[in-house]
């Protein structure tokens, strides 16, 4: 099964801040670069970049730079695109950013919202400005916690004409066993035909020491029992997945965990379905 990685980060401290991984141990003071990227992602075929993050006054700094990437190799590995961040809640600089874009290689767009106010989401401004993104014909990828899925399922029925893509699987409380209200969560979202669904990080949110093959699994087949493999994309999440299992052993665990599946059905979960989203 070839695996295009439709979550790839960088950290690239030369130029751009990064706050929240400063204040991870596995993550603070050091770059993590395509080089280092390639020398872990066995069995990737290509890669799109995630926007990682970062202090709110680098977001186009780190676009603009990642635009020199796209449509290089390294490792063998190319970067076919990039989503980039944006931010919906204001108008200001909003469709200049977006009429950049093109340029830029961007493919789809994010706002992480697990860290931010729920009624961020909810403005008129926000969901007006996504309309602008749809009308694009650019995913929307969402980061969510599982408590807040409820929020996500409001912004999915407020914006029908816009694709979305839930990353993480929902962000399930893994290490404190929620698995309960995130699979009714996840089961509600799946109700929503603009939705597609990330198979990556679930290994961040478990107990140190615990990210196996049988505590995953669980949530796994519920996501496929929910969104079915015509919905899912597959995302490495590195250097995140550093927290939990690491990319190595999250590619191994994503072929076991889908080898019940056929090879059309692994095909698209691993490859077809990224370049169907993000239209490369």
């Amino acid at each position: 099964m070839d695996l295009i990685d439709t979550h790839q980060h960088l950290i690239l401290r030369d130029t751009i801040g990064y706050a929240w991984a400063d204040a991870i141990p596995a993550l603070a003071g050091a770059d993590f670069t395509r080089n280092d990227y390639a020398g872990l992602a066995r069995g990737v075929t290509a890669s799109f970049f995630m926007e990682t993050g970062v202090d709110d006054a680098d977001y186009r700094t780190e676009a603009r730079l990642v635009a020199g990437m796209v449509g290089t190799a390294v490792g063998g590995i190319p970067m076919l695109g990039q989503i980039a961040s944006i931010r919906p809640e204001t108008d200001d600089g909003f469709d200049d950013w977006l009429d950049e874009g093109p340029s830029l290689g961007v493919v789809g767009y994010r706002r992480i919202l697990h860290e931010s106010a729920d009624d961020l989401s909810r403005g008129a401004t926000f969901r007006r400005n996504l309309a602008k993104i749809g009308a694009r014909g650019l995913p929307f990828d969402l980061c969510f916690l599982a408590r807040q899925l409820p929020v996500a399922a409001e912004l999915l029925s407020a914006c029908p004409d816009q694709q979305f893509v839930l990353d993480h699987c929902g962000v399930p409380d893994i290490r404190g066993g929620g698995f309960a209200p995130w699979a009714e969560g996840m089961r509600r979202l799946a109700a929503a035909p603009n939705l597609m669904v990330k198979l990556s990080g679930i290994t961040a949110y478990c107990a140190p020491g615990q990210a196996t093959l049988d505590v995953v699994k669980p949530y796994v087949d519920h996501v496929l029992t929910c969104f079915g493999p015509g919905r899912m994309l597959w995302g490495g999440d590195w250097p995140v997945v550093n927290l939990g299992a690491g990319l190595p052993a999250w590619i191994t665990m994503t072929r076991a965990l889908l080898s019940g599946l056929s090879v059309d059905e692994q095909a698209a979960i691993g490859s077809g379905n990224a370049l169907k989203v993000y239209g490369r």
